[in-house]
Order: C-alpha cells, then sequence, then structure tokens
C-alpha cells in the first residue's frame, strides 16, 4: 500500500484546525481523509472507518477530553498523532504510555502534517515490531521452561542423565509428529495431575 492510498481519519472538534491537518494530507497527496467530532459514539466510527492513521487535535484539551483521546488510542492500535497547544509532562507521559506515537505541542501548520504523520507511522510500527519481539522472547523462554521442567521430571523419575531425558523427549515427539515442546508441556501437566 503507498502512502497516498491510506486511509486517515481527523478527530476534532474545531472545523478551522481540522482544515489545516485536511489541507496538509491533501496537499502531501492524500485523497482518503474523513473529519469526525469526539462523540460517545467515537470508537464505533473508528471501527466503522475502520483508518489506517488517526490524527486528533484537542487544542487546550480539559483533563477529561485528554483522557477521552488516550482511551481511543488505547484502543484505536493504529499510529495516533496528536497534536495539542500546550501541555505539561504529566500528559506527556499519559499520551506515551496511551499509545500515541506523536505528540505535537503547539505545533500544528500544514507544512508539518506529512513528516508527523511519517514519523507516527515509523514509531507505531517500531513499537509494534519490539512488542512482536518480546512476545516471542517469553513465549520462548516459556517453551524452554517446559522443556526444562519435563527433562526434570523425567531425570527425576527414571533416574536418567539430562541427555537421556531430552534424548526420550526428542524420541517421543518425533514418534508422535510432535514438536518437543508438546511433549514437554503435556508431560509437565500429566506431572502436575499425579502430585
Amino acid at each position: 500500500m503507498t502512502d497516498e492510498r491510506l486511509r486517515i481519519l481527523v478527530i476534532d472538534e474545531n472545523r478551522i484546525r481540522a482544515s489545516i491537518i485536511e489541507d496538509g494530507l491533501r496537499e502531501a497527496g492524500f485523497a482518503d481523509v474523513t473529519t469526525l467530532a469526539i462523540s460517545s459514539h467515537l470508537m464505533r466510527d473508528i471501527v466503522d472507518i475502520d483508518p489506517d492513521v488517526i490524527f486528533i487535535d484537542l487544542g487546550n484539551p480539559n483533563r477529561d477530553r485528554l483522557e477521552a483521546a488516550f482511551q481511543v488510542s488505547r484502543a484505536a492500535q493504529r499510529p495516533i498523532a496528536m497534536f495539542v497547544d500546550s501541555s505539561d509532562s504529566d500528559s506527556t507521559i499519559a499520551a506515551v504510555e496511551a499509545g500515541v506515537s506523536a505528540y505535537v505541542v503547539n505545533g500544528l501548520r500544514k507544512e508539518r502534517v506529512k513528516p508527523i504523520l511519517d514519523l507516527a507511522i515509523t514509531r507505531f510500527n517500531a513499537f509494534h515490531r519490539l512488542q512482536r519481539e518480546l512476545e516471542e522472547t517469553r513465549n520462548a523462554l516459556a517453551q524452554r521452561k517446559a522443556v526444562e521442567r519435563a527433562k526434570g521430571i523425567l531425570m527425576k523419575s527414571k533416574s536418567i542423565s539430562e541427555d537421556e531425558a531430552y534424548s526420550l523427549l526428542r524420541k517421543a515427539a518425533m514418534s508422535q509428529n510432535r514438536k518437543i515442546v508438546d511433549i514437554a508441556e503435556s508431560l509437565v501437566l500429566a506431572a502436575g495431575l499425579l502430585d
């Protein structure tokens, strides 16, 4: 998908401010731009529109409006660029924790919209790549722990060495056409039932 094919949602109460973002996007070649105001059914609208990127312009938000925008960010799981006129460190931290990809303070100008869009997408992709890698690492660690536990159970119950225990797991996996980790998890589960 080329950048120009992105579906972009602009969330803004102020039509003039929204037009600044829209103009910046259209001048950068983006044609599929939808504008909405924050409402009680905003999440349903986001699901219906299914945007690739979300721009939220809050101007001078109160705490409730800022929290509503952060809830959108947490739920949407998309690159989000948020514009505010001023901010404090608590709001900035909350924005990052909520998953806002680009939190722009006092920077709403149409010539900045495209670079901010690029930044939001890049940061979003980098963050999600790190999340995937973390999840893969956690899964690998959990699998390794299951294999180590299974080897320990076999070593204790059969009075065999670690290499022999691993060899038994591998042989069982091959004969059942399953992964070693699956055999190990089954063995650990079965041993837990017998205790």
